[in-house]
């Protein structure tokens, strides 16, 4: 019991710090959480999407991808491309604020406009693989019968802190509500998604 709860205590450490680190994922669920919108959606697809790759990297899937370079390339490509173009238009929002977002008035379309882009932004980024699938299969395999327990407790992380940044951003609500603020966010948004969309390509 003590071994296997070491193992999840493990996993739990392991994937948090992997996730924490600012990113294209982070930004976008902080950026929902401060509108308060689809937030529960958007968690549980992030959550959801950890948990499935590092279930496949758990089970050996990262052994077999890594076979293949040329996936990952491609992946990476069109990873970065994708996060060019959101960092562009979260650009256009900081130069039009005009258009900037609001906190009512939502419509089904933004919603699947943020089911979709929560999608893109999870499975198409070449790091979540490298973490989940490649990094966190490889340090599972380590604990031999206990590596799903790890995995487990990876999971976990990832249910905790996307939970804690898409709701806790509500408490940025009242900070957020100037129009000013709301362009600075915008902008910091752009320049993450610029500069991992380019490093992306650079390194693919």
């Amino acid at each position: 019991m003590n071994h296997a709860l070491t193992a999840a205590a493990a996993g739990f450490g392991t994937g948090l710090s992997l996730i924490v680190a600012i990113g294209a994922q982070n930004a976008f669920v902080l950026r929902q959480g401060v509108r308060r919108h689809a937030v529960l959606t958007v968690v549980g697809i992030c959550a959801l999407s950890d948990a499935v790759l590092i279930a496949f990297g758990v089970g050996g899937v990262g052994a077999v991808v890594v076979a293949w370079p040329g996936a990952l390339r491609a992946v990476g490509v069109v990873g970065g491309l994708f996060l060019l173009c959101y960092g562009a238009l979260a650009a256009r929002r900081v130069l039009r604020p005009g258009t900037g977002l609001t906190t009512e008035g939502e419509t089904t379309g933004s919603r699947r406009r943020a089911v979709l882009t929560c999608l893109a932004m999870t499975w198409l980024n070449p790091h979540v693989y490298l973490d989940t699938v490649f990094l966190l299969g490889s340090l599972a395999a380590d604990r031999g019968p206990l590596r799903w327990t790890f995995g487990l407790g990876a999971a976990l992380a990832s249910v905790c802190w996307f939970t804690a940044l898409g709701f806790g951003a509500r408490l940025l609500g009242r900070h957020l509500a100037r129009p000013g603020a709301w362009r600075v966010l915008d902008g910091l948004v752009a320049a993450t998604m610029l500069v991992l969309g380019v490093s992306l390509i650079a390194g693919s």
